[in-house]
């Protein structure tokens, strides 16, 4: 069994690849809910060593044979991206990253603050609650992928009824061909959605991050495993995110 403190690049050089892809599930797993100062460092202390020797091993480096591999559902098991966790409550089991064959690729989550408090979980048939999906265009272009912010999708409901991945599916494929025109249009003249479902505050950080253009990159992936390394622009810091498929 691997230990959990750090180990040395000699010691992961020996490791096998499944090895390494366990011990950073594993040391990532117990730590997603802290906030993202400390992912930070926990990533740079702990982490990166792991993904270094995992991207040196990366079975499908180039872009262009990433694309079969990421079709389907995914889940976040791990992640310093900062605007995950812009509204309180998001629930982690019900949070999903997407992939479609035709361009199109959706990150989505459920929203119920309060869905841990014993009180309010006797209550939870009565609550609402969130889901925000960010649509979004991907596709492989001059070996490198280019990923684009197209829409955001609000939606009250039922809390005391899950927002499963066959309905996240569901909801994903209706939002697609509702909005099939909007979304051939020029990407050029993209305005930020109305959020007013949502504060002040938190709608201006989402619109912001929305209105960017991210940067996306494997460090590893294969058909059940991915380390993402993304920016929101070329001067912001890195994020990391580690997925494991769904479906």
């Amino acid at each position: 069994m691997v230990a959990n403190n750090v180990l040395s690049p000699d010691a992961l050089s020996h490791l096998t690849t499944e090895e390494l892809k366990q011990e950073l599930l594993k040391l990532a797993e117990r730590r997603n809910t802290e906030p993202i100062k400390q992912k930070v460092q926990f990533y740079a202390q702990e982490l990166a060593p792991i993904v270094e020797e995992l991207s040196r091993r990366n079975p499908y480096p180039n872009p262009e044979d990433q694309v079969p591999l990421v079709l389907g559902a995914w889940a976040s098991v791990w992640s310093t991206i900062p605007y995950q966790d812009l509204l309180p409550g998001r629930i982690r089991e019900q949070s999903y990253q997407i992939f479609h064959d035709n361009g199109y690729y959706a990150n989505m989550a459920r929203y119920a603050p309060g869905h841990k408090v014993p009180f309010l979980q006797k209550l939870s048939s009565l609550l609402l609650a969130y889901d925000l999906m960010v649509l979004q265009t991907y596709e492989v272009r001059d070996g490198r992928w280019c990923i684009q912010n197209v829409g955001i999708k609000q939606a009250f409901r039922l809390a005391a009824i899950p927002l499963s991945v066959e309905k996240a599916e569901a909801w994903f494929r209706e939002t697609v061909k509702s909005r099939a025109e909007k979304l051939s249009q020029d990407m050029d003249s993209l305005e930020a959605p109305s959020l007013e479902n949502l504060d002040k505050s938190t709608a201006k950080r989402l619109k912001t991050a929305f209105l960017m253009v991210p940067q996306f990159e494997h460090l590893y992936i294969d058909r059940d495993f991915r380390v993402v390394k993304t920016r929101r622009e070329a001067k912001q810091r890195p994020s990391y995110t580690i997925a494991t498929r769904l479906q």
